[in-house]
């Protein structure tokens, strides 16, 4: 028989293993251990029985309380759809002119509208709808398609470029990269561009340049931009006059979009928005900029 390790300063056996000096007590579980221990496999067995738990191939176990969490889900969106239909409704039949006027209404187009556009919208033009480089501002009445309430909402509907089959189409010309301008040409037409919001231009490229670059623009460009170069809101052409500029103004920026072209894309929503969710996004957005 063999004779027993007693730690001496515990008092206890040990188990006889040793690492380096160390010696490791035979110690037993606590039974507060045990008592943790058994409550919470008899917890899990009542679980077990009572909810649904164990996979079986293609389904589950259901549980005697027959609980699903899918149906809860089902259950509170129809409880949700209803409260909606209401304002929905009169959402659909309202007139933005009239909408302007009904306070109740504009309150829950408002707290709705933010939702809407944080969770569709906000990722292109941010959440302050400002936009950003390659993303246009919507709040600073700077329209390419334009701003009244109509025109925003069927935007939303259809996209642009957007492989819709009412889709807005729009395309910025690659004038350098086709061979229509060469680099000469080009650069004539980028300093015309900026003369136009920019008077101190034609006093550092001189008016020559100015002139070849207006002659040129004339014959290329206002087809879409317009002879004033304000643009066309028929076409999606912008105003290339004012300061508000998508992708810049510098002469970097513009030659890359003269020689290369631009096609920019936004998604049709009329698939994945009811016709209440898109008015109240076109309203939402309405309302933004006129408290900017």
């Amino acid at each position: 028989m063999s004779e027993k390790n007693i730690d001496e300063y515990s008092g206890r056996e040990t188990t006889g293993h040793e690492w380096n000096g160390i010696t490791e007590l035979d110690t037993p579980i606590p039974k507060a251990i045990w008592v943790f221990l058994t409550v919470a496999t008899v917890c899990a067995v009542i679980m077990w029985i009572l909810l649904p738990s164990w996979p079986l191939g293609s389904t589950y176990t259901k549980g005697l309380l027959g609980a699903d969490e899918r149906e809860t889900v089902k259950k509170n969106l129809t409880q949700a759809n209803l409260v909606r239909e209401p304002w929905e409704v009169r959402m659909a039949k309202t007139d933005y002119s009239d909408l302007k006027n009904d306070n109740e209404l504009t309150t829950v187009i408002m707290r709705n509208g933010k939702r809407l556009f944080e969770d569709n919208c906000a990722m292109c033009h941010g959440l302050d709808a400002k936009g950003g480089h390659g993303y246009p501002n919507l709040i600073d009445k700077q329209w390419l398609w334009g701003g009244d309430p109509a025109t925003i909402l069927e935007t939303i509907s259809i996209g642009i470029n957007s492989g819709h089959v009412d889709s807005r189409a729009s395309e910025m010309m690659a004038f350098g990269r086709d061979g229509i301008l060469n680099v000469e040409d080009r650069k004539n037409v980028i300093y015309f561009v900026q003369s136009l919001s920019n008077n101190n231009i034609s006093k550092t490229v001189g008016d020559e340049v100015i002139a070849a670059g207006a002659k040129l623009f004339s014959e290329n460009c206002a087809v879409c931009h317009g002879e004033n170069g304000k643009g066309q809101t028929e076409l999606g052409a912008p105003n290339l006059t004012d300061p508000f500029w998508i992708y810049g103004n510098d002469y970097e920026t513009i030659s890359s979009v003269l020689r290369d072209g631009r096609q920019g894309v936004m998604p049709f929503w009329s698939e994945r928005l009811s016709l209440p969710e898109r008015k109240i996004l076109s309203f939402y957005i309405l309302k933004l900029g006129e408290t900017d």
